[in-house]
């Protein structure tokens, strides 16, 4: 068989699982979509045992990073930190809905920085929309927050976002690097999408709230488990700063936060473990054969030595097109592939800092444009759903034209101060 028509069949099956990743048909889990194209692939004699192993082996950083983010993110939930830290802002907006709408907003910011956008979106939405619930009022506008800043905040730390593994892999740059690179675009990132935000819901936010709403003191599970975060944060700024894999101090963290708050009670972890989303795993290793599979049609090596060039010719173009040009594409196909095409390019061809730096935002802040945009953003779908809160793709696309060019351009701009 001819390498083109390998190519094209490559290409046509990696756009059906990505196509089944994004739209889920008939409600099909994203990671069977996923897995399930890389076992086509595989079975079809399209990329070696080999070459599908060795992909999946590359995400075991990634996995590791996952899985302790999840257990510490469900852990929370289920401690109810996250609940309190939502009735604790409700109570402090004194029945204004534009300071609840700061609080909620300052709360997501801090969740996705120090705990990933994942857990923003899984684990602070449904507490958001109880305490709005609480307050008498509308959940939509403040659980918008939840979707966006879970993407907007999510490049201000190596940690805050499991695409920041994907795009950088082993060349992770160390926590310093990182800090004087992305904090100037981060802060841009997030005051723009603050500002749009509050100008998009101005008119929900001005009607009055509840005064006062019951709350609970913090028990001591939630207080341990509050500790155990900031230790954890410090443990991996710790890890960035020495220019360590983040993966095992996650994951070791994680289980030791969970044995000992569950020992201490004498509990067990089961219903912790029991409601992770695993299924996040199969669909990221799933997601690794496909992107190996397309770079090896030879697409990848051809765009990054295009960048490459361009690059040198005109940094700064190169930049731009490589920031808007991975953004337009995340929501075309979601972060995560994108996320891996993005950092195959890096390891192929030497790139100047700036033009990786702005293949990350676009990965990052790219999918406020979409509602398929990102991982974080489908789950954060699937939480508003069992609230009983619908939101149109077209919906959360006029929102998204308003909010994340702004930021994307802020971004971008931020990269030559």
């Amino acid at each position: 068989m001819p390498v083109s028509e390998h190519a094209l069949i490559i290409w046509a099956i990696a756009a059906l699982a990505t196509f089944g990743v994004i739209l889920r048909p008939w409600r099909i889990p994203e990671y069977v979509w996923a897995m399930g194209g890389a076992l086509l692939l595989t079975g079809l004699g399209l990329i070696t045992a080999h070459s599908a192993l060795a992909a999946v082996a590359e995400g075991t950083d990634v996995y590791l990073f996952l899985i302790g983010m999840m257990v510490l993110a469900e852990l929370a939930r289920q401690e109810g930190l996250f609940d309190w830290l939502a009735r604790y802002a409700v109570q402090h907006a004194q029945g204004s809905g534009q300071r609840l709408f700061d609080l909620v907003f300052l709360v997501g910011t801090l969740v996705t920085v120090f705990l990933s956008n994942d857990a923003t979106a899984v684990v602070l939405t449904p507490a958001v929309y109880a305490a709005c619930k609480a307050a008498k009022a509308e959940p939509l506008p403040y659980l918008f927050i939840c979707a966006f800043i879970a993407n907007a905040a999510s490049f201000v730390l190596p940690i805050s976002n499991p695409a920041n593994l994907v795009v950088f892999g082993s060349q992770m740059p160390p926590l310093p690097d990182w800090l004087r690179q992305f904090t100037l675009p981060s802060l841009a990132a997030i005051a723009l999408t603050y500002l749009m935000l509050r100008l998009a819901q101005r008119r929900q936010i001005n009607q009055p709230l509840a005064l006062s709403v019951h709350t609970q003191p913090l028990s001591a599970g939630a207080r341990l488990c509050a500790l155990g975060i900031a230790l954890t944060a410090a443990l991996l700024l710790g890890a960035s700063a020495l220019d360590m894999a983040l993966g095992l101090p996650t994951f070791a963290a994680g289980v030791a936060i969970t044995a000992l708050i569950h020992l201490r009670q004498r509990r067990s972890p089961m219903p912790v473990l029991r409601h992770v989303a695993w299924g996040v795993l199969p669909l990221v290793a799933g997601l690794f054969v496909l992107v190996e599979a397309v770079a090896q049609t030879g697409l990848v090596v051809r765009l990054a030595q295009a960048l490459a060039t361009l690059a040198e010719a005109a940094p700064g173009k190169a930049s731009w097109l490589a920031g808007v040009g991975v953004a337009i594409a995340s929501n075309l196909m979601n972060n995560l592939p994108t996320g891996l095409m993005a950092g195959s390019m890096g390891s192929l061809v030497q790139l100047p800092q700036q033009t990786t730096a702005a293949l990350l935002i676009g990965v990052d802040l790219g999918p406020n444009l979409s509602i398929t945009g990102s991982l974080a953003t489908l789950l954060w779908l699937v939480a508003i759903r069992r609230e009983g809160e619908h939101v149109s793709a077209w919906q959360f696309l006029r929102l998204g034209l308003l909010v994340m060019p702004p930021a994307l351009v802020a971004a971008l701009l931020a990269l030559w101060v």
